[in-house]
């Protein structure tokens, strides 16, 4: 489909630096004329950018000649005239344009770093200024081994090296985004011609995945809008399990550790929680730092709970913990089943893989992440390791940073930049 489809509202005039300057944003994509050639097409994002539709040897071609105001409305024009003088000469302008950017483009232009900056200028049009930071960041904290490398130099080999090595960190969510931004990185190149074969376009089931059980999750995108929705979650008999979703949420264990929680394992002066090796699926004591967030919640349930051994207690049996369905159904109530266009199904567990992604791609020490999870850690070295009394203040640190950035994505009602400051 050609891009005079894909808009509307197109009109043709002679056009004034001030027409193209004060061109307003609307609703829809839309064009401006030049004449009968040129022509300025204002996307809804608000880009400007200038195009020529020629034909050449019997094709429809369309030629790009930058965006405004980086390209004036006088440049537009002289180029579209050196156009017109190529077709004339039996030239494709199109194809010399490409040419003549292969003989200009310097050693450092095909660098992967500057054509990966090019194709994220190119692409982030499109993009939340959020996703476009977060897009970036993760470009440069993740491909920094070819980064300094021309991109007709990088192999699959090297591609597979560099998502190896955020594997080791134990990101594996960041790895396989990692993998797709190279891709389209060196696709663009491709497209561009900077590049004859894309050297990622293979490599899509080199990636490890975690080998354990299926929870459904949602994608981190979405956790600002159930943030909000669990917010207005109210009323008779919903309160102790709203509460239940948002403490699950802010410290990402097992559902049935918080299920079985006991007041007696709460310390409020050292914002500790103490989990029994008992009550552990790996079977030892865990330590849960609790968040300032997590003790408000906790003080705001002791006014509900705190008579009780339990603090989340069955509402028939108090003796007994609440139902290991009982969140569950909250959050199928709110929308999250897997019924509703948008919202993908959720399960309680389903939190810890949006913790350990999100944390990960931040920057965390990835052995505090998986401490955290209570995972079972089979290097004993490293376990000994990762046990070590000065995680605890590490771990501290990363999950008031976790409550803190949840806090903001329900607030703000959209994801905010996955960046810690050290």
């Amino acid at each position: 489909m050609s891009e005079r489809k894909q808009t509307t509202g197109y009109q043709r005039q002679k056009l004034t630096d001030a027409m193209v300057r004060k061109a307003p944003t609307k609703e829809k994509d839309y064009w401006l004329d030049d004449g009968v050639a040129l022509r300025l097409l204002v996307r809804k994002n608000g880009t400007k950018c200038w195009r020529f539709n020629y034909r050449f040897a019997g094709k429809q071609k369309t030629l790009a000649m930058g965006i405004y105001p980086q390209v004036t409305l006088k440049q537009a024009r002289t180029q579209l005239e050196e156009a017109k003088t190529s077709i004339k000469a039996g030239i494709d302008p199109s194809y010399k344009k490409k040419q003549e950017r292969l003989m200009n483009m310097d050693q450092g232009e095909a660098l992967f770093i500057n054509i990966a900056k090019e194709w994220w200028e190119h692409q982030s049009g499109t993009w939340s200024a959020d996703h476009r930071q977060r897009v970036w960041t993760r470009l440069e904290q993740n491909t920094h081994l070819i980064a300094q490398r021309p991109i007709t130099e990088i192999k699959p080999q090297d591609v597979i090296y560099v998502i190896r090595q955020t594997e080791k960190r134990g990101a594996l969510d960041v790895a396989g985004r990692v993998l797709q931004d190279i891709s389209r990185v060196c696709s663009y190149a491709v497209q561009t011609g900077r590049l004859e074969v894309n050297p990622a376009a293979e490599l899509k089931n080199i990636r490890k995945t975690r080998k354990v059980e299926y929870r459904a999750s949602l994608d981190n995108e979405e956790l600002p809008g159930f943030l909000q929705a669990l917010e207005s979650y109210d009323g008779r008999g919903r309160k102790l399990t709203k509460y239940a979703i948002q403490l699950l949420v802010y410290t990402f264990i097992r559902p049935g550790e918080l299920r079985g929680a006991r007041w007696e394992e709460i310390s409020f002066e050292e914002k500790l929680w103490r989990i029994p090796a008992n009550r552990m699926k790996m079977k030892t004591e865990h330590l849960v730092p609790l968040s300032n967030q997590a003790i408000e919640l906790l003080e705001q349930l002791q006014g509900i709970t705190g008579r009780y051994p339990l603090i989340f207690p069955s509402e028939k049996r108090r003796e007994e913990c609440m139902s290991d369905n009982t969140m569950r159904r909250a959050i199928f109530k709110l929308g999250y089943d897997g019924s509703e266009p948008g919202k993908n199904k959720c399960t309680p567990h389903g939190f810890r893989a949006n913790a350990t992604s999100i944390l990960n791609e931040a920057g965390f020490n990835p052995d505090a992440v998986e401490r955290k999870m209570a995972h079972m850690e089979r290097n004993k070295v490293r376990a000994a390791y990762i046990h070590h009394a000065r995680y605890l203040d590490e771990r501290r640190e990363m999950m008031q940073w976790w409550a803190d950035f949840l806090d903001q994505s329900r607030n703000s009602g959209k994801l905010p930049p996955i960046k810690w400051q050290a």
